[in-house]
């Protein structure tokens, strides 16, 4: 089918390279979701230590913050796919080397994390990559689309992953999980290798700091998509309870490996219908409120979740901050593409990476330190709490949020 007579609402897939970069995306992001749930587990069971869930996000955030300028770069001099490459066959040999310790019968986390190090230092190079390679799969009036399917199916592969993931370890333990991780990863790495897009070398110029740097002063001077990934950085970081989940799972709620799946799907379920329906009718007025309002409701939802005692009540309040972080991650990556020149976006898209991370594996590491220091529920609640603070604050900040109609009515600066 021609693109140009493509429905809107899966306008994207009439593009060989799109629908190949969707199955790599399925395929790895199943198996990272299950490496995660093993990890999480197979970590707590060893020390039953919040702090020690902590480090597993750490372990993972470290990479990403201390290669930034260079993923970033690397992404704009070198051909986008085939980092992503290198970056998945990475990611093989870590899900390799956590089945040879667990086969070993390690019982030490050292070793654990500095294999997550190693998985954190891939998903460091393979985002700016990745995120950037989508403007290059679909022409720009199909990009809305894409990213909004792009986002949809990572959140199909967050819900099926986790489960799958808790039920294998019931019945195979760790070394099963990560042995079929590794599999799953593979076949993500052969659909990259189908793909015929290559994005070449984007930027021309000499290596030197004031270009390394670029890509972090023109977030500063885009104050659009400062704001969009300042709100989401502050208040995941507040906000997420990942890292305590199997805590809640094991000592909350009396739930076992499968427990721990379900509550790490029930995010990505929210997510997932709130993604299909924005790819099937995009957002086209008041985004930038829209958005507010949505994180606005995953604090809430949050601080839900910290206080149940109910598995049922927990999967209906994380399902329901996955949908209010959904709308957030849609206007965020469509702000963050279409308002970054081409030549940039690598580099804007490691910064955006970085936020991410810290949002992410840093507030897992956040999340853990504070549950160390106050207890599991209050540090949940506080956080919580915390983004709702966050929201109010960016909207007198940030005033252009709140003026955003269309996400893809944004454009780069010039100069």
């Amino acid at each position: 089918m021609d693109s140009a007579t493509a429905a809107p609402s899966r306008s994207a897939f009439a593009h060989r390279d799109f629908r190949l970069y969707q199955a790599a995306r399925i395929f790895m992001t199943l198996g990272v979701q299950m490496q995660s749930v093993a990890v999480g587990w197979h970590v707590y069971s060893l020390t039953h230590r919040a702090l020690d869930l902590g480090y597993v996000g750490l372990a993972q955030f470290l990479p990403i913050l201390l290669l930034s300028l260079v993923t970033g770069d690397t992404a704009d001099r070198h051909d986008r796919r085939g980092i992503l490459m290198c970056c998945y066959a990475t990611m093989v040999v870590g899900a390799l080397l956590l089945f040879g310790l667990t086969w070993a019968g390690v019982t030490q986390t050292w070793p654990l994390y500095v294999v997550l190090v190693l998985v954190g230092t891939a998903r460091a190079f393979a985002g700016p990559a990745g995120q950037s390679l989508v403007a290059h799969l679909v022409p720009p009036q199909h990009l809305s689309s894409a990213v909004a399917w792009n986002s949809s199916i990572f959140q199909a592969g967050t819900i099926v992953g986790p489960t799958v993931g808790g039920l294998l370890y019931d019945v195979v333990h760790a070394k099963g999980v990560y042995a079929t991780c590794a599999v799953m990863m593979v076949g993500a790495f052969t659909m990259l290798a189908l793909m015929r897009v290559r994005t070449g070398r984007m930027e021309q110029a000499a290596p030197s700091w004031q270009r390394l740097l670029a890509g972090l002063s023109y977030v500063w001077r885009q104050k659009v998509v400062l704001g969009a990934i300042s709100l989401d950085l502050f208040a995941v970081l507040l906000g997420g309870a990942t890292a305590l989940m199997p805590i809640y799972a094991q000592d909350i709620l009396q739930t076992g490996p499968w427990g721990l799946g379900m509550l790490r799907s029930a995010p990505a379920v929210g997510a997932a219908l709130i993604a299909a329906a924005l790819a099937l009718f995009p957002l086209r007025r008041n985004a930038g409120v829209m958005m507010l309002a949505c994180v606005g409701l995953f604090g809430l939802a949050t601080v839900v979740f910290g206080v149940s005692r109910s598995l049922a009540l927990s999967v209906v309040a994380l399902g329901v901050m996955g949908a209010a972080d959904m709308v957030s991650v849609v206007v965020r990556q469509t702000l963050v593409q279409l308002a970054t020149p081409p030549e940039m976006r690598g580099r804007v898209s490691a910064v955006n990476m970085v936020f991410i991370g810290a949002s992410n594996e840093l507030g897992d590491f956040e999340s853990g330190l504070t549950a160390e220091w106050f207890g599991v529920v209050p540090a949940v609640v506080l956080g919580g709490v915390g983004t709702g603070i966050v929201v109010v604050l960016w909207a007198w900040l940030f005033p252009e949020l709140r003026r955003i109609a269309r996400p893809d009515d944004v454009r780069p600066l010039s100069g």
